[in-house]
């Protein structure tokens, strides 16, 4: 077997100018460093970019693929204030930076949840960047939502009612240590059905350091309810405007892609493939060989 299978990912600081705020993008960078990135994968609302590693480290023997904590999230060094957000053009806008530090052809796209969302806007907004894209359970809700969702005050209704956005504020933000909140975490809530070593990435890469010895959310509860408020996106127009193949994988319970069936998304958007398949909004960490066949079909 190849050994860059057993490879761990290479931690980089990439500087980006970024109209929200300049600083500095964590990533985690994936297979062969001498040739030019093949995949970009967005994590989702809360997570981070290694919590996604055993599911994209065994694609490092034929791809080089970066993973990237997104603004609030993970190790990125970028201002997150979350004040007046009202939807995620700061993270379309710092996937696009993102894209232009890269050398080489238009990558794949690639994300889950929120990040898929962002891949999509981000191909909406640097087509020339993306030779296609593989999004998985990506947030789109029902056309008729998302006009709600873009009305003036929307985000703060939506805030006040959603209750993700509750749930988000109540989380307990620090810990003793990360086997603490491992310990806390396994096998509850939005975790439970995880592989413990994808819940022990997810700690890993998802908190910081304190001075008095403890451990702390990376994304701070605050950042992540604003994401979760956050609506007054464009998936919909964005599905228009790129003219990429865009493979879409939903599932097929508690899903955020609200896209109605496959065949009618498909008369409307030619370029667009829907599949709906076994599991919940967090398959690609309880089902990753799915996930990683499509991101493979995508990216050769």
């Amino acid at each position: 077997m190849d050994a860059a299978r057993f490879q761990e990912p290479r931690r980089r600081m990439i500087p980006i100018r970024s109209p929200w705020g300049d600083g500095e993008v964590s990533v985690l960078d994936f297979g062969d460093a001498s040739r030019p990135v093949d995949v970009v994968f967005a994590h989702a609302n809360g997570f981070n970019a290694q919590t996604y590693r055993a599911l994209l480290a065994p694609l490092s023997a034929s791809l080089r693929i970066i993973a990237p904590d997104l603004r609030g999230h993970g190790q990125t060094r970028l201002p997150a204030d979350p004040n007046g957000r009202t939807s995620w053009r700061d993270f379309r806008d710092d996937m696009v930076a993102l894209l232009e530090t890269l050398d080489g052809p238009p990558v794949t796209l690639a994300g889950h949840s929120m990040g898929g969302t962002t891949a999509l806007m981000a191909a909406e907004r640097a087509p020339e960047r993306v030779a296609n894209l593989a999004l998985f359970d990506p947030v789109i809700w029902s056309p008729l939502h998302t006009a709600l969702a873009n009305l003036p005050g929307a985000s703060t209704v939506i805030a006040a009612r959603m209750p993700l956005v509750r749930g988000a504020l109540k989380r307990r933000a620090v810990f003793d240590t990360r086997q603490h909140a491992f310990g806390a975490y396994r096998g509850r809530g939005a975790f439970k059905g995880w592989p413990e070593t994808v819940l022990a990435d997810y700690v890993a890469g998802g908190f910081v350091e304190r001075d008095d010895g403890k451990v702390e959310l990376a994304c701070a509860p605050e950042w992540e309810a604003s994401n979760f408020a956050a609506q007054a996106n464009h998936p919909w127009r964005a599905l228009a405007r790129v003219e990429r193949p865009v493979r879409i994988l939903r599932g097929d319970s508690h899903s955020t892609c609200q896209m109605g069936e496959s065949a009618r998304l498909t008369r409307r958007f030619p370029h667009v493939s829907l599949e709906t398949v076994a599991g919940n909004h967090f398959f690609p960490m309880e089902r990753p060989d799915l996930v990683r066949e499509t991101i493979l079909d995508a990216a050769v």
